[in-house]
């Protein structure tokens, strides 16, 4: 009986053995290959940089980056160690003493309280095994934490560990956590940020300072204490760390900022790196945006933008009183109140084409800037001005400010002959009116006034509409076009009359680069957002190359400038010479103000506003138009944005001669001319008047054409006495492709141009 049970037992022995072993071996072979720590790489957050590298935004599956530990402060080291593992550099992957230490705690508390886990094991477990709570998963951790001991350092275990370990909001490292938590570096860390972090460790949810302050500041207090009792730092520092406050909230900027901007930039380089690299790859990406304008721009942006709802609220409820007795006579009438108004804005670099700040709009990430085309309004005339010049005239040649019509004979709008005053245009019309084959087209001045013959500069100041369709018709709108698309515009460009009104859809953007071409001489240069991207080794995978074409002569760029001062000097502009800075720029105002616009520039910086609703509904009363509504904002922004520019003059290029010249005529002026009537005017050489003024000011001015020998162009004496020169502008150059400039949808309305 006794050699039967000893048989038994042995039996049972070896069973228990060989099924043990057997349940080790499965364990073992099914562990994962230690070896992949040494090539681990987990994802990392691509990081956009400003240009002046302060920390814009991140894209970022978890938000990690990776560090040495050399780089990682001894307090945050000790921090953890202390609060975590006491023990780490002691054992040999497991720790015995805090496996019981953690099972009695958890028995008294009835739950579990403590984990007995080390460093090691955490580690293990974090990078190979699923965090589910089974015998099975505990044993592996065990046996791979002894795996890791044999083949790692401690120093590498722990910086593995520091770079690994996740502290809530997404922050995974470290670094990550120094970022979101305080909006450091992590080497800027003070010991109670470095103990705060450590303390996020145990339960990130529960111990969040952002959550629950009163939790982190308790645990908090209990990481310092152990530092303290472990020797890991004096007294004084203690008592000194204890005093800190705890962050109640994310540091500024720690949301997505500029986010018109940045999405851009995503777009752009996802579209060339793939999803993968860009959200796990760790990149690099330094950017043009000013971070300091950025946030200038859309704090006054909004401001202004605020204002005018104000405005428009306020109007709509007078409207809404005054329509009182027909709201109740006809329900139908509409008593929504208006939505927000919508705005735009870009700031470029005028030599490099960089951006610098943009805004898409309010409350939706549709990017106004780039995306949207609206009708530009009068800020399209430069180019017509500019075509003008470029065919010989000059800013002194006169031009008819007078009434006129067209009609349409089923294959192009035609002048309609004889129609030269107010009532024969009407007389000639009346029968048409309500004819569906026949069309009719009579433009109007935005003041709805005329001002008989004028030079083409005081036109352009006053952004006379009837003078930029007479001059549209004479020198071709194919020419306009051509210089359009020369200087920067990309979207398709309608070659009639009306384009000179701002007919044709443009962007914000590709409008602001044009611009850009008159500032910088002549020269286009593409707008770009990007300076450069590196890999998460600091290999550089792309940088900017300038791309750039001579659009225009020089003296060509410089008379479109000159005239454009005169529009801020005296014309519908005025309101940005508080500025007192030298400035050209031009207002713009569609069809039932629906788009009010502003753009302009210094040698230095170029920058466009827009602002409208996206239903393409009128903003209103007639006389919130773009100078008297974006301009002031604008304004605000640019007198903030310019305070670290010199005030300087745009540069004159040879071959510009200035001679005093009377603004009536726009001959050579002579002492009997009045002196508020003489301006010094910038010529082409060898375009400049010869013959001096011979009218009498005193006198009305009707026989103005009869007296003055510089050319008139108009409907009735279309070119007369016009010399043509040869053509100032260079071969035509196909326009490179380029990612910031998006194509945006074809727009349907059909325009008719107010201002």
């Amino acid at each position: 009986m006794t050699r039967l049970r000893l048989l038994l037992g042995a039996f049972l022995g070896v069973l228990v053995v060989a099924c043990g072993s057997y349940l080790f071996r499965r364990l073992v072979m099914g562990l994962p290959d230690i070896r992949a720590l040494e090539e681990y790489t987990p994802a990392q957050s691509t990081r956009v940089f400003d240009c002046k590298g302060e920390l814009v935004a991140e894209f970022s599956i978890e938000k990690r980056a990776l560090l040495g530990l050399n780089n990682i402060p001894v307090d945050l080291q000790n921090a953890v160690i202390a609060i975590e593992d006491d023990r780490f550099f002691k054992h040999w992957g497991i720790s015995p003493r805090g496996i019981l230490r953690s099972a009695f705690a958890n028995l008294l508390a009835r739950r579990v309280r403590q984990g007995g886990s080390t460093i090691t094991q955490q580690l293990s477990r974090q990078i190979f095994l699923s965090r589910q709570r089974k015998v099975v998963r505990k044993i592996r951790e065990i046996l791979l934490a002894v795996q890791i001991e044999r083949n790692f350092s401690k120093e590498e275990i722990l910086q593995f560990y520091l770079n690994q370990v996740y502290f809530g909001e997404g922050a995974y490292g470290v670094q990550a956590a120094a970022r979101i938590y305080f909006g450091k570096e992590v080497a800027d860390l003070t010991l109670a940020d470095c103990a705060l972090l450590a303390g996020i460790i145990q339960a990130p949810r529960g111990n969040s300072p952002f959550l629950h302050p009163e939790q982190a500041a308790h645990r908090r207090s209990a990481v310092l204490g152990r530092m303290l009792s472990e020797g890991m730092i004096a007294r004084p520092e203690f008592e000194a760390a204890m005093r800190e406050p705890i962050p109640a909230a994310k540091p500024v900027g720690q949301d997505t900022q500029a986010p018109f901007f940045v999405e851009h930039v995503r777009k752009r380089l996802e579209q060339r790196y793939g999803t993968r690299a860009l959200w796990r790859g760790g990149l690099k990406i330094h950017t043009t945006l000013d971070l300091g304008m950025q946030r200038t721009v859309e704090a006054l942006m909004e401001k202004g933008l605020q204002a005018f709802d104000e405005s428009a609220r306020a109007e709509w409820e007078r409207k809404l009183k005054d329509a009182a007795p027909m709201i109740d006579a006809a329900p139908e009438v509409s008593t929504a109140p208006p939505a927000k108004i919508q705005g735009a804005f870009v700031l470029m670099d005028v030599k490099t084409g960089a951006i610098r700040a943009m805004v898409g709009g309010r409350e939706s990430m549709f990017n106004r800037a780039v995306q949207a085309r609206r009708q530009p309004g009068s800020t399209f005339k430069p180019f017509v001005w500019g075509a003008a010049l470029n065919s010989g005239m000059t800013a002194a040649s006169l031009v008819e400010d007078s009434p006129l019509a067209y009609y349409y004979d089923g294959r192009d709008w035609r002048l309609l002959e004889g129609a030269t005053d107010q009532y024969s245009i009407n007389l000639a019309t009346q029968p048409f009116a309500q004819s569906t084959d026949f069309k009719i087209w009579v433009p109007n001045n935005y003041d709805g006034n005329f001002l008989g013959v004028i030079t083409l500069r005081k036109a352009l100041a006053l952004s006379r509409n009837i003078a930029s369709i007479n001059l549209i018709t004479h020198i071709g709108p194919p020419l306009v076009v051509d210089l359009a698309h020369r200087a920067g515009i990309r979207s398709e460009l309608e070659a009639v009359p009306a384009l000179g009104l701002g007919a044709s859809a443009v962007s914000p953007l590709e409008m602001t680069s044009a611009f850009a071409t008159f500032a910088n001489g002549g020269i286009s240069v593409l707008p770009y957002t990007v300076e450069q991207v590196e890999d998460n080794t600091g290999k550089q995978l792309e940088s900017h190359v300038p791309s750039e074409h001579e659009a225009m002569s020089p003296q060509l760029a410089y008379l479109v400038t000159n005239l454009l001062k005169g529009v801020v000097r005296n014309g519908t502009a005025m309101r940005a010479r508080r500025l007192g800075r030298p400035l050209a720029g031009k207002t713009g105002t569609s069809n039932e103000n629906r788009d009010l616009w502003f753009i302009g520039y210094t040698p230095d910086l170029v920058a466009g506003a827009w602002m409208g609703y996206d239903d393409f509904s009128s903003l209103g009363r007639k006389d919130w138009t773009g100078g008297s509504t974006v301009l002031p904002w604008w304004t605000d922004i640019m007198e903030e944005v310019l305070k670290d520019y010199p005030k300087r003059e745009f540069p004159v290029p040879a071959k510009i001669v200035f001679k005093q010249i009377d603004s009536t005529t726009g001959l050579l002026a002579l002492p009997a001319c009045p002196s508020k009537n003489r301006i010094l005017e910038a010529f082409l050489e060898g375009t400049q008047p010869t013959a001096y003024c011979r009218f009498d000011h005193s006198k009305p001015t009707e026989p103005l054409a009869g007296q003055a020998p510089t050319a008139i162009i108009g409907p009735a004496v279309e070119g007369a006495g016009l010399s043509i020169g040869p053509p100032q502008l260079p071969p035509p150059e196909p326009l490179p492709a380029d990612d910031d400039m998006e194509t945006p949808p074809a727009e349907t309305e059909e325009p008719v141009i107010l201002e």
